[in-house]
């Protein structure tokens, strides 16, 4: 498995592409579509001021937001950040929605930023482009 790429997290730089996406419960969705659970009870997340990051992989959630969504954890990857490489946790089935764009993804858990980036895997699938 390669390594996961995030940016150094410190500063943000000019011409930076902020979105505004929501995040569900993939699992909930499909519960709530075969009558296990009420449609209210699916967990979903508005997320403003979402920084694309084309340098980073995967979408990638703050802890408190994967605890809230109640997502299911899928896995490990070793994640190259400004401090090093370390070891970050995958969270699978998170549908992603910009706009009319949706999509199911799997999702790197950011545990030491409390904000949210939308890295350029999910951007590509869902045919979006960054433009600074």
């Amino acid at each position: 498995m390669g390594k996961l790429v995030l940016p150094n997290l410190q500063g943000k730089q000019m011409g930076q592409v902020i979105v505004t996406l929501t995040v569900t419960n993939r699992i909930d969705q499909v519960l709530a579509q075969r009558g296990f659970i009420s449609p209210e009870e699916v967990r979903s997340y508005i997320l403003d001021n979402v920084l694309v990051d084309t340098i980073a992989t995967l979408l990638c959630l703050p802890a408190s937001i994967i605890s809230q969504l109640g997502l299911v954890q899928g896995g490990e990857a070793q994640v190259e950040t400004a401090a090093g490489v370390q070891q970050g946790r995958i969270f699978r089935d998170v549908e992603l929605s910009i706009g009319e764009r949706q999509g199911t993804f799997d999702c790197l858990e950011l545990t030491e930023v409390p904000y949210a980036l939308l890295g350029l895997t999910p951007m590509e699938v869902l045919g979006l482009e960054s433009r600074p």
